[in-house]
């Protein structure tokens, strides 16, 4: 039996005749959507330019997003920054104010010992302070007593302290060997030129409300006269 031969077409062989039919009718088809789309107002030209320009922009706007975010990011690190230097700020304000109270009582601490208010010599409490101790009923104090800088002399004394308040409905009252700790000198002598100032402890009975606190500065300096004051019970911080 024979091999089969291609069949030719003026020579041409048949099968590169229907290719290149092929081909022509995708070129044509192509050509004719193209006229289409240029009868329609479409350049691939111009659409070439514009998806250019619109990657252009979003570039751009990539760009700004970018910075945005590191403006954003600025921000909160200043923020940040901000609001630990206003702490700081705050904190030394608050040291500052404490400070110049300080001074302001340092001031009229040795205003009393060079000049008092009622130019009056003699003995005289500069300050007296109650705050909290370390047990529910016990109490700190602080007493400062000063005599005026025109008695040059050393004078000396005691300090007699009583409590006075309410017990069970009845008014009552203590005196200091009463209330002190027992590991605390319930004596309180003083001697001094200018000033001194003294911490004690004291322990209020059980049911025992303090309403007021009476201190008598007992001089026995001759030509230095003693004090007495009284003061509400009254609790400041420690």
């Amino acid at each position: 039996m024979s091999a089969r031969r291609p069949a030719y077409i003026s020579g041409i062989p048949v099968w590169l005749l229907r290719a290149a039919v092929a081909i022509a009718v995708v070129v044509c088809v192509y050509l004719a959507f193209e006229f289409g789309r240029i009868q329609s107002g479409y350049n691939i030209a111009d659409s070439i330019a514009e998806e250019r320009d619109f990657r252009e922009v979003i570039d751009a706007l990539e760009r700004q997003i970018a910075n945005l975010q590191q403006e954003i990011a600025t921000l909160e690190t200043h923020r940040e920054i901000e609001r630990a230097a206003y702490k700081d700020v705050e904190a030394n304000l608050v040291e500052l104010q404490r400070k110049i109270q300080e001074q302001r009582d340092a001031i009229a601490f040795y205003r009393g010992i060079v000049a008092p208010e009622d130019g009056e010599r003699g003995l005289r409490v500069q300050d007296f302070r109650l705050s909290r101790g370390s047990d529910e009923r016990s109490y700190n104090i602080r007493l400062v007593l000063v005599q005026a800088i025109q008695n040059d002399r050393t004078v000396n004394g005691d300090v007699a302290l009583t409590l006075e308040g309410e017990q069970s409905g009845s008014a009552a009252s203590y005196s200091f060997d009463q209330l002190a700790p027992p590991d605390q000198d319930s004596g309180w002598p003083f001697s001094f030129r200018y000033f001194q100032d003294f911490n004690r402890q004291l322990i209020l009975p059980d049911g025992f409300t303090p309403e007021r606190v009476n201190i008598e500065v007992r001089s026995r300096t001759k030509s230095v006269a003693g004090v007495e004051q009284s003061f509400l019970w009254q609790v400041g911080r420690s």
